[in-house]
């Protein structure tokens, strides 16, 4: 597994602090950004074992895990304080908006209906970013190893949920457990409601699975995709398309869709005019966060700093966020390249 870079040091120029770059997270799992200490707490709480992260044999594995993760979150306060330690690890990265994948279904009625989880949540995200300049929004997020039934009344939950925090609808789980057209009604409920639609494709499966994510589904942006540099003709229908790819390098190595980092095929993908963003996936089960994710692709991939702020527009042009908050971010990833990194880098 890839370690998490520091931060630190001298910035010297082409080195700019990656802390102080405005992005956006669009591919993170609310649970599975959960705190390790906060793990430790909740299980002690509740008289469970702690799961045992890392090493996944399997993407079976890897659900597995994030399941066990999921049923030690019990009550309103056990959900306040995950949405709560995200966001504020969010900003640590230097975050200023994220959407994370979400299904509050998950939580009823154990926690009241799908609506009283979803208000938690949205009021929680917004009232613990505000005073840290982020913003929160929500991606409804759909199992492909569910009933499409239960898709379809999570769209319409999405829809109803259009402008009041939720900006996108998504479809988590293997590929290979569902076909995008078992899910092609939930789509168009969510699309036809103005939210983004992004499912995940293009990481256990190759290319097939994401032509039918694109023709069955019609996406905004890809969760993954990175197994589109497998077909040049995929990847110019991408970038003609502009279709945005919400990579996880770390997610990659760690479930074996990449052998080792510097292999990671995102600058291809770059190259071939594709629009990307980073995102931190799962930093609980995968030891990174947002912050490391950047600090990767300057290290190991040797992006060069405007490759970075190319990356950081790309996931807020590409995002749900407000107009306000986007212009606003928009800028000061213009004023991050103008840097010339005669700062230091906060502690």
């Amino acid at each position: 597994m890839a370690q998490i870079p520091s931060d630190s040091g001298k910035i010297t120029a082409g080195d700019r602090c990656l802390t102080r770059l405005p992005k956006a997270d669009l591919h993170l799992h609310l649970e599975g950004a959960m705190r390790p200490e906060s793990l430790a707490d909740l299980a002690a709480v509740h008289s469970e074992p702690i799961p045992q992260l890392g090493c996944y044999r399997s993407f079976d594995e890897f659900q597995h895990c994030y399941r066990r993760v999921v049923k030690l979150i019990r009550t309103g306060t056990d959900l306040r304080r995950l949405v709560r330690e995200v966001v504020e690890d969010a900003a640590a990265s230097g975050a200023v908006w994220i959407e994370p994948h979400f299904n509050p279904t998950t939580y009823a009625p154990a926690l009241g209906s799908p609506e009283d989880v979803l208000d938690l949540v949205l009021e929680t995200g917004a009232a613990a970013g505000q005073p840290l300049g982020v913003g929160f929004g929500l991606t409804l997020s759909a199992s492909r190893n569910r009933d499409p039934r239960q898709a379809t009344d999570l769209a319409r939950l999405a829809a109803a949920y259009a402008g009041r925090g939720v900006v996108a609808f998504g479809l988590t789980g293997d590929e290979t457990a569902g076909s995008p057209e078992a899910f092609k009604d939930a789509s168009t409920i969510a699309r036809k409601a103005g939210l983004i639609i992004a499912p995940h494709a293009g990481e256990l499966a190759g290319s097939p699975s994401l032509y039918s994510a694109l023709n069955v589904l019609i996406p905004g942006r890809i969760a993954h995709g990175v197994r589109a540099v497998e077909d040049r003709a995929l990847l110019d229908r991408l970038a003609d398309e502009r279709i945005t790819l919400d990579i996880c390098l770390t997610s990659n190595c760690a479930l074996g869709v990449v052998r080792h980092i510097k292999e990671h095929p995102l600058p291809h993908i770059l190259e071939a005019g594709v629009g990307c963003s980073l995102g931190s996936d799962d930093p609980l089960l995968l030891g990174t966060n947002l912050l490391a994710e950047y600090q990767l692709a300057r290290s190991e991939l040797a992006l060069s700093d405007s490759h970075l702020a190319a990356l950081a527009r790309t996931s807020v042009q590409s995002s749900g966020a407000p107009n306000d908050l986007l212009a606003r971010a928009l800028r000061d990833i213009e004023v991050w390249l103008r840097d010339n990194g005669t700062q230091e880098t906060p502690t």
